[in-house]
C-alpha cells in the first residue's frame, strides 16, 4: 500500500491563513472581546500598585473603599466580556471546523478509485478519523486559547512597559532560554507527528485487512504473518510516539522552569532599583502583578504548541489528499457513439510488473461480452480499464473515438457503470440507498428496478417497506440482498454500458441464474459486459473473451470456441464435469 501525500508547511500555513480570512468579521469580534477582557483584568494590578502607593501616603477609608468597588466592577465586567468572547470564539472554531470538514470529504469523493485502491483502507480511514479528531480538538479549543494568550501576553506587557521600562526590560530577559528550547522543539515536532500519524495508519490499515480476511488467513494459515506484520507496525508506532514522548520531555521541563522567571527577575530587580528610588513601591507591587498575569497567558500558548503541532500534523495529511494527481484530463470532447475500444493495452499495479499485455478489444453497442479466465488472469483489471476506473500504463481504451480519461468523471459514469461483488450499504433508508444515483427517480421507477433484480418482495416485506433504514445500526441486509440493492440503483442510473465484475457471485447459483435473466430484460440494448466464473453467462453472451497471463488468447461466439476446443473448451468442460477434450 502507498501512502496518501502530505501538506508541506508553507501549504499549510497559507491554507490556515486563507481561512482565516474568509470571516474577518467573527475573527475581529472574538479578538476585540477578548482584548477587552483583557484589558479589563489588567486594572486589578495598576488599581492595587496605586492603593499600596496611596497607603504609604496616608490613605483614607473612602480610597480603600473606592479602589476595592473599582476592582470588583473590573472583575464584572471582564467576567461577562470573557463569557461572551468564548461564547463567540466557539462559534468561530466551530465554523472554521465545519469548512475543514466540508472540504475534506468533498477532496476524498474527489480522489480517484484507483489512487483510493493503491493506498488502502487504512491511511484514509485514519486521515478521516483520527486526524480530524485532531484536528477537532485544536480547532475548537487551541485556536481559542491561543487567541486569549496572545492578545493577554501582548497587552500585559505593554501594561508592563507603562508602570516601568526598565522592569519590563528585566522581564524580557528571561525569555532567550525559553525561545531556544522552544524552537528546538518546533524544528522537530512537526516531522515527528507526521511519522506517529503514518504509523497508525500502518496499524489501521493491516488491522483491517487482517479482519476483512480472516478466512482467507485462516484457510491459507496466515495467522502468523499477519501478527508479524502487525508486531512490526505497533514497533514503528510505538518508537514514533516514544521519539515524540522524548521531545515533550525536554521540552516540558525547560517551560515550567521558565515561567517562574519573569515574576521573580521583576521581584528581585524591582527590590534592588526601589532601594536606589528608582522606582516606587506602588510601581514595583504592579509591576509584579502584571509579571504574574503573564504567567498564565504564557502557560496556555505553550501547552498548546504541543497541541497545535499535533494538529498541524493532521491538517498537513488532509490537506495532502488534495494533491493527488487527478487521472483524468477532461477536454470537452463529446463521445461520438458508445463503442468502446481498447486498443494494445498494458496495466502495472506495480512499476516493471505489467499484469496486462497488449490487451485488444472492440465492443460494439448493444452487445454483450463475457470475460472468463482462471483466477488472476486479469480479467476484473480489464474490467475496470474498460470502465474508466483505472487509465492504461500504455495504449488506449475509448468510447465513441474519445480515452475514458479525457472524459469529465460525472459524463463518463452517465455512459459507462462498474458493478463489483463488493456492495456498501449506506447509513439510511433503502429508498435512499436506491436513488443515489438518481434522486429524483419517481417511486414507480424505485418499484421497476426492484422488481428487475428479483428484490421488491423482500424490501416490500421489511419493517417499513422502502423507508426502512439499513447499513450500520439499522436493518441488518445479507450479502445477497446488499448486491441486489447495487444491482437495482445501477438499473436506475441507467447508463448505456455496464460491466459487471462477479456482480451476481453472492447470490446461490439458481438465484443467480434467475436474476441474470430478468435483468437481461431490463438492460436490453445495453452493453453489458460480464466477467464471471459461472459459464453460462458466458453461454448467453454474444461473444467470449478468454484472459490468460494477462492477454486474450481467444475471442468468439460461445459455439464457435467450444468447437474450437481451445482453452474455452477446456474450461467449458471442466465447468459441467466432463473430462477435457482439448489436445495440446
Amino acid at each position: 500500500m502507498t501512502q496518501l501525500p502530505v501538506a508541506d508547511g508553507p501549504d499549510v500555513r497559507r491554507y490556515a491563513m486563507r481561512i482565516l480570512r474568509r470571516h474577518p468579521g467573527a475573527l475581529a469580534l472574538t479578538v476585540l472581546l477578548f482584548a477587552g477582557a483583557s484589558l479589563a483584568g489588567l486594572a486589578a494590578p495598576r488599581l492595587i500598585g496605586d492603593l499600596v502607593e496611596a497607603v504609604g501616603h496616608g490613605a483614607t477609608p473612602r480610597t480603600v473603599d473606592t479602589t476595592v468597588v473599582a476592582i470588583a466592577a473590573f472583575v464584572l465586567v471582564q467576567a461577562v466580556l470573557f463569557r461572551y468572547a468564548r461564547l463567540a470564539a466557539a462559534r468561530f472554531g466551530e465554523m472554521i471546523l465545519a469548512e475543514l470538514r466540508e472540504e475534506f470529504v468533498d477532496r476524498v469523493l474527489a480522489l480517484p478509485l484507483s489512487t483510493v485502491e493503491r493506498a488502502g483502507t487504512g491511511d484514509l480511514l485514519t486521515r478521516s478519523s483520527r486526524d480530524v479528531d485532531a484536528l477537532s480538538r485544536a480547532v475548537r479549543m487551541g485556536v481559542p486559547t491561543t487567541l486569549v494568550a496572545i492578545v493577554a501576553l501582548i497587552l500585559a506587557l505593554g501594561a508592563l512597559a507603562l508602570v516601568s521600562p526598565a522592569l519590563t526590560l528585566l522581564c524580557v530577559l528571561t525569555v532567550p532560554p525559553l525561545v531556544i528550547v522552544t524552537r528546538w522543539y518546533l524544528r522537530r515536532a512537526p516531522a515527528g507527528y507526521l511519522r506517529e500519524n503514518a504509523a497508525y495508519s500502518d496499524i489501521t490499515d493491516g488491522l483491517a485487512e487482517t479482519v476483512e480476511g480472516a478466512r482467507t488467513i485462516e484457510a491459507l494459515h496466515l495467522a502468523q504473518r499477519r501478527r508479524e506484520r502487525t508486531d512490526r507496525d505497533i514497533s514503528r508506532s510505538w518508537a514514533a510516539e516514544r521519539y515524540t514522548l522524548f521531545l515533550r520531555t525536554m521540552w516540558f521541563p525547560v517551560v515550567e522552569t521558565s515561567y517562574a522567571l519573569p515574576m521573580a527577575a521583576v521581584l528581585l530587580g524591582g527590590g534592588l532599583f526601589y532601594s536606589h528610588g528608582w522606582v516606587t513601591l506602588g510601581q514595583v507591587t504592579a509591576a509584579t502583578l502584571y509579571a504574574r498575569q503573564i504567567v498564565d497567558p504564557l502557560d496556555d500558548l505553550l501547552s498548546w504548541v504541543d497541541e497545535l503541532q499535533v494538529g498541524g500534523a493532521s491538517l498537513a495529511r488532509l490537506l495532502g489528499v488534495a494533491a493527488v494527481t487527478d487521472d483524468r484530463t477532461p477536454t470537452g470532447r463529446v463521445p461520438a457513439g458508445e463503442e468502446i475500444v481498447a486498443a494494445d493495452v498494458r496495466y502495472a499495479y506495480r512499476a516493471g510488473r505489467d499484469v496486462l499485455h497488449g490487451v485488444s478489444l472492440r465492443v460494439a453497442p448493444g452487445e454483450r461480452l463475457a470475460i472468463v479466465g482462471p483466477s488472476g488472469a486479469g480479467k476484473s483489471t480489464i474490467g475496470r480499464l474498460l470502465a474508466g476506473i483505472h487509465p492504461p500504463r500504455t495504449g488506449s481504451v475509448t468510447l465513441g473515438g474519445v480515452d475514458l480519461t479525457a472524459l469529465p468523471l460525472d459524463t463518463l459514469r452517465g455512459h459507462v457503470a462498474l458493478v463489483t461483488q463488493e456492495h456498501h450499504v449506506f447509513v439510511g433508508t433503502v429508498r435512499e440507498n436506491l436513488v443515489l444515483a438518481r434522486p429524483a427517480a419517481p417511486p414507480a421507477d424505485v418499484a421497476a428496478a426492484l422488481a428487475a433484480v428479483d428484490a421488491l418482495d423482500w424490501v416490500t416485506a421489511l419493517p417499513d417497506g422502502l423507508d426502512t433504514v439499513v447499513g450500520s445500526g439499522g436493518y441488518a441486509l445479507s450479502a445477497a440482498q446488499a448486491q441486489q440493492l447495487a444491482l437495482a440503483r445501477l438499473v436506475l442510473a441507467d447508463p448505456h454500458t455496464l460491466v459487471l465484475d462477479e456482480a451476481t457471485s453472492l447470490l446461490d447459483p439458481r438465484a443467480a441464474r434467475h436474476l441474470e435473466r430478468s435483468l437481461a430484460a431490463v438492460l436490453h440494448g445495453r452493453t453489458v459486459i460480464a466477467i464471471a466464473h459461472r459459464l453460462h453467462t458466458a453461454h448467453d453472451a454474444d461473444r467470449v473473451a478468454v484472459v490468460e497471463d494477462g492477454r486474450v488468447t481467444e475471442l468468439g461466439r460461445h459455439d464457435d470456441l467450444v468447437a474450437a476446443d481451445g482453452p474455452y473448451a477446456a474450461l467449458w468442460s471442466s465447468w459441467h464435469g466432463t473430462p477435457t477434450r482439448v489436445s495440446r
